[in-house]
């Protein structure tokens, strides 16, 4: 730690060379607690907008390699605490712009959002931005209401598990993998040889069963589409809003005015003020601030799923072309 201080000083000497006697050195203090800005709207009554943006993971974020933040789900849950302190708010937009992600991260949010609503009563709205597939839909099951941006693709219904076979390039550069292990399944699928037909089945049964649980949840929360009609939804294929329309699985398409003006409607209020929550810092300018609409998500590259393909292979709800 004191060398990356060290090294954070050294990039700041040039400005006190110029005479700037000025050195913000912020990216290594804690970061402070979550607070509220009022971003539009007037009124006693709040609508919360909360951000499901990127890779939805359970991996914490580093600064410049400097401090580790926390993740995804650590940050939700911290605002939704927050959220349910407060009595004054009367409901909650969530922006979703994500591929997806892991199984259990995807899981945990739309729980998230699920003892919110049964603890407050607050209505939720998902409001579905640029991508909002697989277990970015898995989340927006959550909601009360989905309401789908003109341009959102979205659907994705499946579950995936990815794996690298190494093998042939090791063996041309001379490098061989040699495993001793307690049975002949501990090594199931190792990138460093071809999997067995015996380890594929295996594998297939896991992600029928988690492919299963995507089928009830979307189920559960769409009522008007019975389940043997998710069944047949949830290939995999991808859905433009109106195909999502068309078929059920969002209310609106819409813009994320739609979704505050739904919630208002919902709740009778003539006017309210709607809030984000950031920590000093942080640009909360408008309501689209932290919506992630310029995220391009469509080409996942390599280094974007890095914190998807550690030790271990991860069962995924993500669109991944």
């Amino acid at each position: 730690m004191k060398r990356m201080i060290c090294i954070a000083l050294l990039a700041a000497a040039p400005l006190l060379w110029s005479g700037c006697a000025y050195v913000n050195l912020s990216l290594l203090q804690e970061p402070g607690p979550l607070r509220e800005k009022v971003v539009d709207g007037r009124g006693d009554a709040k609508i919360l907008l909360l951000d499901v943006t990127g890779i939805i993971s359970e991996e914490r974020k580093r600064t410049l390699g400097m401090r580790q933040e926390g993740s995804m789900i650590d940050e939700f849950r911290e605002a939704l605490q927050k959220a349910r302190r407060d009595k004054s708010i009367a409901g909650l937009v969530v922006r979703i712009n994500s591929p997806g992600g892991t199984v259990t991260a995807s899981d945990i949010l739309r729980h998230e959002i699920l003892e919110y609503k049964r603890q407050t009563g607050v209505r939720v709205a998902a409001c579905l931005m640029g991508v909002a597939a697989s277990g970015g839909y898995y989340v927006a099951t959550a909601a009360d209401e989905i309401v789908a941006h003109p341009t959102t693709i979205t659907g994705s219904i499946g579950v995936i598990a990815m794996k690298f076979n190494v093998q042939g390039l090791f063996g041309k550069i001379g490098v061989e993998a040699e495993a001793i292990k307690s049975g002949d399944k501990k090594d199931l699928l190792s990138p460093f040889r071809p999997a067995t037909e015996d380890e594929r089945r295996i594998v297939q049964a896991v992600i029928d069963q988690l492919h299963a649980r995507f089928v009830d949840v979307v189920a559960e929360g769409r009522p008007s589409l019975p389940r043997e009609a998710v069944v047949t939804l949830a290939d995999g294929r991808i859905y433009t809003a109106t195909q999502a329309l068309e078929l059920k699985l969002v209310d609106r398409v819409g813009y994320l005015d739609s979704a505050l003006e739904g919630i208002k409607s919902a709740r009778n209020l003539k006017e309210a003020s709607v809030i984000v929550y950031h920590r000093p810092g942080s640009y909360k300018g408008s309501i689209y601030a932290e919506a992630g609409a310029g995220t391009t998500v469509v080409n996942i590259l390599p280094q974007d799923l890095e914190s998807l393909t550690p030790r271990e292979m991860q069962f995924l709800y993500l669109w991944a072309p």
